[in-house]
């Protein structure tokens, strides 16, 4: 088993402060937008109740602990609010990615479990932390919810730096989604069936739990589950077929920068694992960023 190199302490104080600035942000967001659709389109409670269900689902089956739910709860709701048509199902929305992503990762999280266990990598009995839940979905929902119009403008040049079709946010949004499943995924079952790992930097075979270590098997059952979600997307969230390309190319480069911080700062003990995962999906949100760029997609 391998140890981490952040000091206990400096781990848990940067998962705290991510929590605390990620929420904070989120719920001003939030506050914001729903006094923008309350007057448009009437407060879409359905939203609400659809996130509170889907949370207490994910607690009814130990995959996170009762504040993680709840902050689950809260990140749904954004993923969905700034998402979606409502003259269209609830599931035409980031509903869609969001169950996929949380299915798969479910899935393989109990994959191999007793192995897994045994070498102390197992997540724990009581489900993930809130801080792991804001790691993976935090950027979905800061983008979803407008905290990025600064740079973003849906409708024109006017106010954003870079003015985009709406088709931007959803496809930022389903690059993160596929970052966030593919490096879960792809983490444990590697842990579980990938055999001895290496590391990405040296190509050296280190400890099952390094930092930065992948397997060959871990990697493609990542990039799997990651082009799974892009397709759910690709429909829930009505892109084009070369967008939903764009968010699934984005997710798994981003699931290698992950790797790469993990082999770098993470293994030097300057960044825990939870602000490593988060910094990964704002890394793909900003390749898709590019790529739309690139592509002459403004």
């Amino acid at each position: 088993m391998a140890t981490k190199a952040i000091p206990e302490a400096r781990d848990r104080l940067q998962s705290r402060t991510l929590v605390a600035v990620v929420m904070s942000m989120l719920l001003v967001a939030e506050l914001s937008y729903m006094r923008v659709v309350w007057f448009s389109d009437g407060m879409p409670w359905k939203v609400l109740v659809v996130g509170l269900t889907f949370a207490a689902i994910v607690w009814g089956v130990r995959a996170a602990t009762p504040w993680a739910a709840a902050v689950g709860a809260l990140l749904c709701f954004a993923v969905m609010l700034g998402n979606m048509h409502f003259d269209r199902s609830l599931l035409r929305s980031g509903l869609s990615p969001l169950i996929t992503l949380f299915g798969l990762t479910w899935s393989a999280t109990r994959m191999g479990r007793t192995r897994k266990d045994a070498q102390g990598l197992g997540e724990p009995r009581t489900g993930r932390r809130a801080a792991q839940v804001v790691a993976n979905l935090g950027m979905a929902g800061l983008i979803s919810v407008g905290t990025l119009n600064f740079l973003l403008d849906r409708t024109g040049p006017q106010r954003g730096l870079i003015a985009f079709s709406g088709y931007a946010i959803p496809l930022l949004v389903l690059a993160t989604l596929v970052e966030a499943t593919a490096d879960t995924v792809s983490s444990e079952i590697g842990q579980a069936f990938g055999g001895t790992p290496w590391l990405l930097t040296t190509l050296r075979r280190v400890p099952r739990g390094t930092d930065g270590a992948v397997t060959l098997v871990g990697t493609l059952a990542g990039v799997g589950a990651g082009a799974m979600v892009a397709g759910v997307g690709w429909w829930a969230l009505m892109l084009h077929p070369s967008q939903a390309g764009v968010a699934f190319v984005a997710g798994t480069a981003g699931l290698f920068f992950d790797s790469l911080l993990g082999a770098t700062v993470e293994r030097r003990g300057w960044l825990g694992n939870d602000l490593v995962n988060f910094l990964s999906t704002a890394f793909a949100a900003g390749v898709a960023l590019v790529l739309l760029l690139l592509l002459g997609s403004s």
